[in-house]
C-alpha cells in the first residue's frame, strides 16, 4: 500500500491571503480549515471505520491519496462532469474563497489530482491498471441537527484499467459494495441494490443494508463515466473502471452514536470508548437542553443555509438542532417577495450544563446578525 501526498503551492498562498482577511466568509473558512481531519485522529470512530475498510483484503495494494483541502471549481465540479446549474455549485452549498477556489465538497475530487500525476499515469501505461483510496475531510453548507455538520468525512475508491486486461461490469460494483458491507457489519448482513445517479459515473448503484430492522443507504458506486475519462485524457475505448464513495454516517450507525458532535468531542470519557469497529457509545451524562425560538421575515430567494451559517458562527457545537417550526407567506402583510419563518434552536452541550446567561447572549448575537446579514425583519 503506497501513500501519495499531492501538495499544491497555490493552496499555501491562498491560506496566507485568507489569514490576512477578517470578513465573515474568511472567518468561517479559517474555522473549518482549523478542524482536525478525523480520519487521522486516534480513537476517532471515523478513523476506526475507515481503517477497517482500508485494511480489507479487497484493497490490498491500493494507493492512499491525500490532496489539498482548497481546490478549484474545475477540479471539484467541471472535470467530474457536474452540470453547470447543479445546486452544489452555488454559494448556498459550497464555501468559496473567491470565484475560482473552494473548500473541497467531496473526496471524489481526488481524481483531479491522482489522474494527472505523472507517476500514476506511467504506472497505468506500464501495468495496465491503477487503484486508490482517498479518505479525508470535506466541507458543505447544511442544516443543523444531530446528523449534520458542515465538515464531515468521506472515503472514495477508484479503479481504472485497460479494457484488454479487464472489462469492468456492474457486477464488479456489487462485489465491491458487498465486501464493504460485510467488512463493517459482518458476513450475515442483508443487503439490496437500487439504481442511482452521479455525474462522474454510469450504471450507478446505491447499496442499502438492513440494520436493526430498518433499511438504510450505506454507499454508492458506479462505472467511471466515459465523459470523465476523456476529461482526464484517457480514451474510453481503451480504459474503464469503477468508483465508490461513502461517509462517516456509517460510523455513527455501527457504533450507535446518536449525535454527530460526539465524534468531534475531545472529552476523554467519550474518546476512550472507541477502541475498535465493534465499540458502542454509552452516554456519559445527558446534560439538559434549552430551547429558544426565533421568527423573522426575509426574501424568498434567500437560502436557509445562510441562516444556519449565522447560527454556527456564534453557537458552534453548542447547538443540537435548528428545527423549522413554521413557514408561511402573506402578500398583504409581508409583500409578494417575502416569507416568514419560525425556528426552534435547541442548545445542549455533551460535556457540561449551559447557563441561561450564555445562551441568552448567544441568542442575542444570532438575532442581531440575522437582522443585519439577511436584511431580516425580526418578529
Amino acid at each position: 500500500m503506497r501513500k501519495i501526498v499531492i501538495e499544491d503551492n497555490d493552496e499555501k498562498k491562498l491560506i496566507e491571503e485568507l489569514n490576512k482577511r477578517s470578513d465573515i466568509k474568511a472567518e468561517r473558512i479559517k474555522r473549518f480549515l482549523a478542524l482536525p481531519d478525523l480520519t487521522k485522529k486516534e480513537h476517532s470512530p471515523v478513523k476506526i471505520l475507515f481503517d477497517q475498510i482500508i485494511n480489507l483484503p479487497r484493497f490490498e495494494g491500493f494507493d492512499i491519496v491525500e490532496f489539498p483541502k482548497i481546490i478549484t471549481v474545475e477540479q471539484c465540479f467541471d472535470l467530474l462532469n457536474a452540470p453547470k446549474d447543479h445546486p452544489s455549485r452555488g454559494e448556498t452549498d459550497t464555501y468559496y474563497l473567491d470565484d475560482v477556489h473552494i473548500l473541497r465538497t467531496q473526496m471524489t475530487a481526488f481524481w483531479s489530482f491522482y489522474l494527472k500525476d505523472k507517476e500514476v499515469l506511467k504506472k497505468l501505461e506500464e501495468e495496465g491498471e491503477i487503484k486508490a483510496l482517498a479518505p479525508g475531510i470535506v466541507f458543505r453548507k447544511d442544516e443543523i441537527d444531530r446528523h449534520h455538520f458542515p465538515a464531515f468525512h468521506q472515503i472514495d475508491g477508484l479503479f481504472i484499467c485497460k479494457k484488454d486486461k479487464k472489462i469492468v461490469t456492474q457486477q464488479d460494483l456489487k462485489d465491491v459494495q458487498i465486501d464493504l458491507a460485510k467488512g463493517i457489519f459482518g458476513s450475515d448482513i442483508e443487503y439490496k441494490f437500487l439504481e442511482d445517479n452521479f455525474p462522474y459515473t454510469v450504471e450507478s448503484l446505491e447499496m442499502d443494508i438492513k440494520f436493526n430492522g430498518d433499511w438504510m443507504e450505506v454507499n454508492g458506486a458506479g462505472l467511471v463515466s466515459p465523459v470523465v475519462l476523456k476529461n482526464f485524457g484517457l480514451d474510453p475505448e481503451v480504459y474503464n473502471g469503477w468508483a465508490f464513495g461513502f461517509g462517516e454516517r456509517l460510523a455513527m450507525i455501527k457504533m450507535e452514536i446518536p449525535d454527530i458532535r460526539i465524534i468531534w468531542s475531545t472529552d476523554e470519557r467519550i474518546t476512550s470508548q472507541f477502541k475498535d469497529i465493534n465499540s458502542k457509545f454509552k452516554e456519559v451524562s445527558k446534560f439538559p437542553a434549552t430551547t429558544r425560538d426565533i421568527s423573522f421575515v426575509i426574501n424568498k430567494d434567500i437560502s436557509l443555509n445562510n441562516y444556519y451559517e449565522i447560527v454556527r458562527d456564534y453557537a458552534d457545537n453548542l447547538i443540537e438542532e435548528v428545527k423549522l417550526l413554521d413557514e408561511y407567506e402573506n402578500e398583504e402583510k409581508f409583500g409578494a417577495d417575502k416569507k416568514s419563518y419560525t425556528f426552534r434552536i435547541t442548545y445542549r452541550s455533551s460535556e457540561r450544563t449551559l447557563t441561561n446567561e450564555e445562551i441568552n447572549e448567544i441568542q442575542a448575537k444570532i438575532r442581531t446578525k440575522t437582522e443585519k446579514e439577511l436584511n431580516a425583519e425580526l418578529r
